[in-house]
């Protein structure tokens, strides 16, 4: 009943490992389409949201924050569909979105550039050199995106549990890889573990909720949840937005209790 992430650059086989592992293992299998539009019946457009994950904060002008709403949006859809375990994950940065979640088998695919460009040519009808500009464009953004918001690099190794190279092997010889990686003991999906998404998924709901409320929605809190009771830190911009975060907070099914201790003031001016 494990959870599996996959990460990859665009055309690199991520897709395929992740359909042929649903099969094998009976596993759910999500893709960032799916996320996306379980996040967008909040009301936020699924375009939107496919920036938020797809491009860095200075693309069309989206700002920072902006980013940081709808990636609340994004993170509380993604909790939601892995929370019950056998679920595979092949999107950008669901090792990071689901960090602190033990026993995850967080996987990075990477692929020679001759295929990459191929399955490009053979996907989009590109030429060879459209297709290079298109992969290294894609790859560029992500690397933004990660070291932005996570401040880690997108292809670092230490990142990951397992690291598969399909230069030298099939999508079924890597499948079978990640299967044996499976059985290990750290990779089971254990009551703490299901406990962990649980408080995830409910401090996640928390922080999303704070990003749609227009009394909320200027603030970028860090939300933390504890056997039911929600946690906040950071900085208000206003006294009254304190009262308005205990308000939602405790609209949210799951929520006991609600400590805003580490939460401050700041005066902009």
């Amino acid at each position: 009943m494990s959870i599996i992430t996959i990460s990859r650059g665009t055309f690199s086989g991520g897709k395929m490992l992740a359909e042929y592992l649903s099969q094998k293992l009976g596993y759910k299998c999500i893709d960032r389409d799916r996320i996306v539009e379980r996040a967008s019946a909040s009301g936020v457009s699924e375009d939107n949201l496919r920036l938020a994950i797809e491009k860095p904060p200075t693309f069309l002008g989206q700002s920072g924050h902006t980013q940081y709403r709808y990636l609340a949006l994004i993170q509380a859809a993604l909790t939601a569909e892995v929370r019950n375990g056998k679920a595979i994950y092949h999107g950008l940065a669901g090792h990071l979105l689901l960090r602190g979640i033990p026993n995850v088998l967080r996987t990075r695919i990477i692929a020679p550039m001759k295929l990459r460009i191929s399955m490009v040519k053979n996907q989009l009808k590109y030429g060879d050199s459209e297709a290079i500009a298109y992969i290294e464009k894609m790859d560029r953004d992500r690397r933004k995106w990660t070291q932005f918001l996570y401040g880690v690099d997108w292809g670092d190794p230490s990142l990951y549990d397992l690291l598969l190279n399909l230069e030298s092997m099939s999508i079924g010889d890597a499948g079978e890889i990640i299967c044996a990686a499976l059985k290990q003991p750290r990779f089971e999906f254990t009551p703490e573990c299901k406990l962990a998404l649980d408080e995830l998924a409910l401090a996640s709901t928390v922080r999303a909720e704070l990003a749609l409320d227009p009394k909320t929605s200027d603030l970028e809190m860090e939300v933390t949840a504890v056997a039911g009771s929600v946690s906040f830190k950071g900085e208000l911009l206003r006294a009254d937005q304190a009262k308005e975060i205990t308000r939602i907070a405790r609209a949210v099914p799951g929520v006991k209790a609600v400590q805003i201790s580490k939460v401050v003031v700041v005066d902009r001016f």
